[in-house]
């Protein structure tokens, strides 16, 4: 069994819709510490993470928000991600998708020390391939991957302790990207499984390529699964729904073929915005998705009265 580190991210300054800093306290309510351990997991929660203190920053695009702010949630999760990683499993608790910059640094930082490949699969409707300079939008939470990939343009961050390589990192169902990331991801070795991808060949085939891959350089696994990978009809409590999203199933298919691989060894969960939620459905069902991920059978699965 794992001991499974339940980490608070409470960051909402990536995006401009408020409500995911209450994600934290959602999946501490839809049970995820419980439905853990009932599958004989240890869990430690380590309660909410806290900004480093902000500092006056700025860069050259007018665009962008909340820069400060961001740079202080990367700069703290960084340091409590790469300790977590030498006590067991972390599963980071979001929180918007910004919160990645941080976590996957960390990741990373405890990769290259102890001399193992960082792999990262990116459950996401989106790339968030843009950075600090190419964003129009200016949320920062649509630039994490450009960040752990080693992109120029990240200035006001601090340096990526060790860029992930492109071919060790796998986007996942992604379905919406603007021509500005498509030109720059089609010069990368990413691999991109995009909703077409899905649609042809199916989930289960190019998730398993990549999980070979990862297992035959011994590798690090992070996960980083965002609430709009799933179809806005399954789980509304997103401000970034985009339609032709996972459904129920392939989303649990997905996450019982991780646990099937033995090699996820970070999580982050994130855009879970719980004010657009309809009595707890979308943290619920992320529950039962972590729940999948850490050896939940089909068979094993409870019937809801609600």
């Amino acid at each position: 069994m794992t001991h499974c580190i339940l980490i608070g991210a409470p960051v909402d300054q990536g995006q401009r819709r408020p409500g995911c800093l209450m994600g934290p306290a959602a999946y501490r309510v839809a049970g995820l510490a419980r439905t853990l351990s009932d599958l004989g997991h240890t869990v430690e929660d380590r309660g909410d993470v806290a900004p480093t203190t902000p500092r006056e920053l700025t860069c050259a695009n007018p665009a962008v928000h909340h820069l400060p702010e961001v740079v202080a949630w990367t700069e703290a999760l960084s340091a409590v991600a790469a300790t977590a990683m030498s006590d067991g499993l972390p599963i980071f608790m979001g929180g918007d998708h910004s919160l990645s910059l941080g976590t996957v640094a960390g990741v990373a930082s405890h990769a290259m020390a102890a001399g193992r490949p960082l792999f990262v699969l990116w459950l996401d409707a989106h790339s968030d391939f843009h950075t600090v300079e190419t964003t129009s939008s200016g949320n920062l939470h649509g630039t994490p991957m450009a960040y752990a990939a080693g992109r120029m343009g990240f200035d006001p961050f601090p340096p990526f302790p060790a860029p992930v390589p492109g071919e060790n990192i796998c986007l996942f169902g992604i379905r919406s990207v603007d021509p500005a990331e498509h030109a720059m991801l089609e010069a990368t070795e990413i691999t991109v499984s995009d909703m077409r991808v899905l649609d042809e060949q199916g989930i289960a085939a190019p998730l398993r390529a990549f999980l070979d891959r990862v297992q035959a350089e011994n590798g690090l696994l992070h996960v980083s699964l965002d609430v709009d990978f799933l179809d806005p009809s399954v789980a509304p409590a997103v401000g970034t729904t985009v339609p032709g999203g996972t459904t129920f199933r392939e989303a649990h298919l997905v996450c019982e073929l991780l646990h099937e691989s033995g090699l996820v060894t970070s999580l982050d969960l994130v855009e879970l915005n719980p004010f657009l939620d309809d009595r707890g459905k979308t943290a619920r069902l992320m529950v039962d998705l972590v729940g999948s991920m850490m050896g939940r059978k089909v068979f094993d699965r409870p019937t809801r009265s609600f």
